[in-house]
């Protein structure tokens, strides 16, 4: 764990480092996509090594798939698992109801099929995702790419009726191409600003042809880890309605941390 990390990268990693709790041996996990996610990988990476940890771990995307395997992870699909323990994530934004926006790395569809199918979901963010209201960050929505300009003008249409600020759509690229997802769809970004009702939003999108999933996550967050840049970490458990605090050191000299109390 390099002490010279940004204080936004500490912050991630200190909550994937706290989520590393919710997992037992003979578990398997659902394991998600970003840059937060990622440490969550290495750092069970790392216990698998050196812990005797034994977990089979079902990723959300073919980039989380291949680091799981270079950290030593058994990787197996969803078919394979049928049902996980618990599904560990990242998220562009949660607000104070764990309700959650998706897909900034173009994972959502795969995520929300893993945390659905899994007995709890916990996220792992910086502070900088928590929000009172979700919309800021755009909301991505996996589209096929057989008539994507129709479904992009059917779901403005349907975002004039709706509790938004923002009613323009964008196309996500990968350079001078239309990004492509793991399941060979495209990506639109909803420009809303806010949303008013996140829930009525997401039900309403999944109605348009063409709309495969949507990146708003109601009710599938149990919990929450937030990391902080100076090493302080926060869980909020939706269910229990706790709150939990608790601070890493880092060590210069070593490449671990050390655990405080506050």
């Amino acid at each position: 764990m390099p002490a010279e990390l940004s204080p936004i990268d500490k912050a991630k990693f200190v909550a994937a480092k706290r989520a590393t709790t919710f997992v037992q041996s003979g578990m398997k996990v659902g394991l998600g996509t970003g840059s937060t996610a990622a440490w969550l990988v290495q750092c069970l990476g790392e216990m698998v090594r050196d812990q005797g940890l034994r977990i089979k771990g079902v990723p959300t995307s073919s980039r989380t798939a291949q680091l799981a395997r270079e950290v030593g992870i058994e990787v197996i699909s969803l078919d394979e698992a049928r049902w996980l323990d618990l599904t560990i994530d990242g998220a562009d934004e949660f607000d104070g109801e764990l309700n959650l926006i998706k897909g900034g790395g173009g994972a959502l569809l795969q995520e929300k099929i893993v945390a659905t199918a899994s007995d709890q979901m916990v996220v792992i963010a910086d502070i900088s995702k928590q929000v009172e209201t979700l919309g800021a960050f755009p909301l991505p929505i996996e589209v096929i790419p057989f008539g994507w300009q129709t479904t992009r003008t059917l779901v403005e249409e349907v975002l004039v009726g709706l509790d938004v600020m923002g009613r323009s759509s964008s196309l996500r690229m990968n350079g001078d191409a239309p990004f492509i997802t793991d399941e060979g769809n495209h990506i639109l970004d909803l420009h809303l600003n806010r949303i008013g009702n996140a829930r009525q939003l997401s039900l309403v999108l999944n109605q348009i042809p063409g709309v495969v999933e949507n990146g708003l996550f109601i009710d599938i967050c149990d919990a929450v880890v937030i990391g902080y840049g100076d090493g302080r970490v926060e869980v909020h458990d939706i269910n229990a309605g706790t709150q939990e605090q608790m601070r890493y050191d880092f060590v210069d000299s070593d490449n671990i941390f050390t655990e405080v109390s506050d």
